[in-house]
């Protein structure tokens, strides 16, 4: 039996997503259509794309006929990127993306990945088309762990280990402190809360070590697992 889980949708959402979302029209012809004022909310014509509607009470016309929103499906997905894959939804040189990997009754759903893994990275990725939860998941704010295995190519020493736990001076900005377990054999398990740009290559870059394998294991309580590179799983919300 699937496991994903499909929630309906309560919150507000602004005109022009909310008009998008069931292809109910492109977004070029939704936003002309609001800006040559065919659009009401409750009888009043409304111009401005983020206007907040709600879509189980509002009463929202599109060119004089009642647009019906369907209840929005949330999924969720955990994927074991592969290297050279691009975390991204699409690229403009046409490089692959974790998108593509996905199987064909997930291509349309709008899915998108939460956080990044730069190219040469593997590991757990999570898809889904749930603002709010990828929102929490990614905003420093919350605080969410991501626990990742890297191996470099010599042992690091205790003073460096305790310079990752205290925190690493970047150019953008010291990082926050990272716990740090030995695995043996030059791997290490890290777990951070932050999301800077090549993060960990670039704390170990600091330290005089090059990175040789990074792999995501871990995001807040959502783990890995078993699961092999290129795959997908559904995942409940709650687990996450």
């Amino acid at each position: 039996m699937s496991q994903a889980v499909y929630n309906t949708c309560m919150e507000k959402q602004t005109l022009l997503k909310a008009l998008t979302r069931d292809d109910i029209g492109s977004r070029r012809k939704i936003a002309e259509a609001i800006k040559g004022e065919r659009v009401t909310v409750n009888g009043d014509i409304v111009t401005v794309f983020n206007h907040m509607i709600d879509l189980k009470k509002d009463k929202v016309l599109l060119e004089g006929r009642a647009v019906v929103f369907k209840p929005q499906r949330f999924v969720y997905l955990a994927l074991n990127k592969p290297k050279g894959m691009l975390s991204t939804v699409r690229d403009e040189r046409g490089r692959r993306t974790v998108i593509d990997m996905l199987p064909e009754k997930y291509r349309n759903m709008r899915l998108y990945p939460v956080g990044r893994l730069d190219k040469d990275s593997t590991g757990l990725i999570l898809l889904t088309n749930d603002g709010d939860l990828a929102y929490r998941l990614t905003h420093p704010g919350f605080e969410h762990e991501k626990e990742y295995h890297l191996r470099i190519e010599v042992d690091l020493d205790g003073d460096e280990i305790k310079r990752l736990e205290n925190g690493i001076e970047l150019e953008d900005g010291k990082t926050a402190p990272a716990k740090v377990e030995k695995l043996g054999g030059g791997k290490y398990g890290i777990t951070i809360h932050e999301g800077k740009k090549r993060q960990l290559r670039r704390m170990f870059a600091a330290l005089g070590h090059s990175v040789i394998e990074l792999k995501r294991v871990r995001m807040g309580s959502l783990k890995l697992g078993n699961l092999k590179e290129g795959e997908v799983r559904e995942v409940r919300r709650d687990i996450i």
